[in-house]
């Protein structure tokens, strides 16, 4: 079968060059309608068109609104996750996260109806409800969430008459989650994913929950980060009800609820169930990064704030300087070998590009190129705020930009996605993961660490002395 791979899709939208040769920064040009989507840092006011779906043929770095869906749900550990859809959507379930769980390990299977013709013509109802009723027997898990894919959509099976049907049968809460492609980007598929959590708070016993209490929205234990994150409140004195998701719950998905506060690190996946907590239970949330030594320690300070408790700031002050000191050394050391270096960023959400930004200044590096996904207006002009001059915002991106922009700032380093490591490898630029696929601990102050070091080891590796410059190099893919 022909595959479109990112040298062509370059090719379709570039000056004319030489067959053989790969294109230069200069030969590649904007789609118009892309333009208002990008701006470059002068001092002007940032007024940047985002938000929207897709352009069509420009091959964005988003994904569909199931995978968004699949991304927030899938670390619920002692719940079953069904794809009710062709076993291709299936692809996205296999292990490929490095969500760690600290017991139950059923999030780590994968399970689909396997939609196949004869299903699109009579439907697939009757399918997902023995498939449903097999696998409640089977693992006996907490709860059961079920995907509906495009092909749901389309043939229009009533998903939540099964889920009634079979959590009326069996006992357990059997979510449905909407997470058909019709709605325009992953972005979207969050909101389904935190609809569904919405039906599981307020489920269960909030007693004997303290007043010094949390929840810990938006972190998905890569690396088993959570578990860092929580040691680190507990140390302060807070009690954490609930992590959601990473190494999450169901139970404690239903007594959140009980909380004092939601504290939310990823803010596009999980801020439409922050602001629905709020609107139905009174609970207040917080925005934080725990990527970064002045993002994490802001995070631990604002908690501390919040309860207004001059001891809880006490203790977050003498933790904060018990970690800073164990890291600062080998921070030193790395920032001279990293110093003058140039980066490009691109994440999912805004946020996290804030705390890169000015975790790469820590190490002396300068960031030429920042973007994510789903940064709204806002997130985009306090990133030129504390971006250096000349920096190229992006707002979903794709290949033959990030392409165009990494050749003409010249950058020595690439942070980003599995979507994103191709276009560096072929642009002879360095790469660090900083998605859902990756398996070192990169937040709180131990995770800067991780991150300065394998920066260092990627930047400087010997490699780079076999490939020629990007600057001036026609042959630069």
């Amino acid at each position: 079968m022909f595959k479109v791979g990112i040298p062509f899709a370059i090719s379709l939208c570039m000056k004319t060059t030489l067959p053989h040769k790969s294109p230069k920064a200069s030969d590649i040009t904007l789609l118009k309608d892309r333009q208002l989507s990008v701006h470059e840092t002068d001092g002007s006011p940032v007024e940047m068109t985002c938000g929207l779906a897709s352009l069509a043929g420009a091959v964005s770095q988003r994904a569909c609104v199931f995978c968004g869906s699949r991304v927030v749900l899938y670390p619920v550990a002692d719940a079953v996750h069904i794809v009710h859809g062709p076993i291709g959507c299936a692809a996205y379930t296999w292990d490929i996260r490095g969500s760690l769980s600290s017991g139950p390990e059923l999030h780590r299977l994968s399970f689909s109806t396997d939609l196949r013709e004869r299903d699109v013509i009579y439907g697939g109802e009757k399918k997902l409800t023995a498939a449903l009723l097999e696998l409640i027997k089977e693992h006996k898990p907490n709860a059961a969430f079920i995907y509906s894919t495009c092909i749901v959509g389309i043939i229009g099976d009533d998903m939540e008459a099964v889920c009634r049907k079979v959590a009326a049968e069996t006992g357990i809460p059997v979510l449905p989650v909407h997470s058909e492609g019709f709605k325009g980007s992953k972005k979207d598929g969050y909101s389904a994913a935190c609809n569904a959590l919405m039906r599981l708070v307020g489920t269960g016993d909030t007693s004997n929950i303290p007043l010094l209490s949390i929840n810990i929205l938006g972190d998905f234990n890569l690396a088993g980060e959570i578990w860092m994150i929580k040691e680190y409140y507990q140390r302060m004195g807070i009690e954490v009800i609930a992590t959601v998701t990473g190494d999450g719950r169901v139970a404690d998905i239903q007594r959140c609820h009980g909380a004092s506060l939601n504290v939310v690190q990823c803010s596009g996946s999980m801020i439409h169930l922050a602001k629905a907590m709020e609107e139905k239970y009174g609970t207040p949330f917080l925005r934080v990064s725990y990527f970064g030594i002045e993002d994490m320690s802001r995070a631990l300070y604002d908690v501390a704030e919040h309860f207004e408790d001059p001891e809880l700031t006490n203790r977050a002050a003498t933790l904060i300087k018990e970690e800073v000191s164990v890291v600062m050394p080998r921070l030193r050391e790395l920032r001279e070998k990293l110093k003058g270096k140039r980066a490009a960023v691109y994440t999912g959400g805004a946020f996290k590009a804030f705390s890169l930004v000015r975790s790469l200044r820590l190490l002396g590096m300068r960031t030429a190129i920042a973007g994510s996904q789903t940064g709204n207006k806002d997130d985009y002009k306090e990133l030129a705020e504390i971006c250096d001059p000349g920096t190229v915002l992006l707002d979903d991106t794709n290949p033959l930009e990030l392409a165009k922009y990494i050749q003409e700032k010249n950058v020595d380093l690439f942070i980003g996605g599995v979507k994103e490591r191709p276009i560096a490898y072929k642009l002879g630029v360095a790469f660090c993961d900083h998605n859902h696929e990756r398996k070192i601990a990169l937040a709180g102050f131990e995770g800067l660490l991780n991150f300065a070091e394998e920066v260092h080891a990627s930047v400087n590796s010997p490699i780079w002395n076999l490939v020629p410059r990007r600057r001036n190099q026609e042959d630069a893919i």
